[in-house]
């Protein structure tokens, strides 16, 4: 199943975290790829198993799905997936880290 969907940063602080990326940073060029596959195809990622989901997004932002896409090298972004009132999916990228703090963040 393929739907469209706009990307957008959870909070202000992650996107400026996103844009204080060197132009030519692989992380940053990975996002960016990812961020396209996004726009394409909201589905992209692999969707979290709901017992997987941190209690800490939860109680942050109320979601009640997570998403993984894999970047280069074993570094991972998290998404979450949401419409808006027009029926516009949303995917919101929560976080980015290597694979490391990924499992750590996600206890496996």
């Amino acid at each position: 199943m393929i739907k469209p969907s706009k990307v957008v940063f959870i909070d202000k602080k992650l996107e400026a975290s996103f844009n204080s990326l060197k132009e030519n940073d692989p992380i940053k060029k990975s996002i960016i790829r990812a961020i396209h596959d996004l726009r394409q195809n909201a589905f992209s990622g692999i969707q979290v198993p709901k017992r997987l989901i941190p209690k800490e997004y939860i109680q942050k932002y109320g979601i009640n799905n997570l998403w993984k896409y894999d970047l280069p090298k074993g570094w991972r972004l998290l998404y979450t997936i949401t419409a808006d009132n027009e029926v516009e999916l949303i995917s919101a990228i929560l976080e980015w880290f290597n694979h490391k703090n990924y499992e750590k963040r996600l206890k496996y």
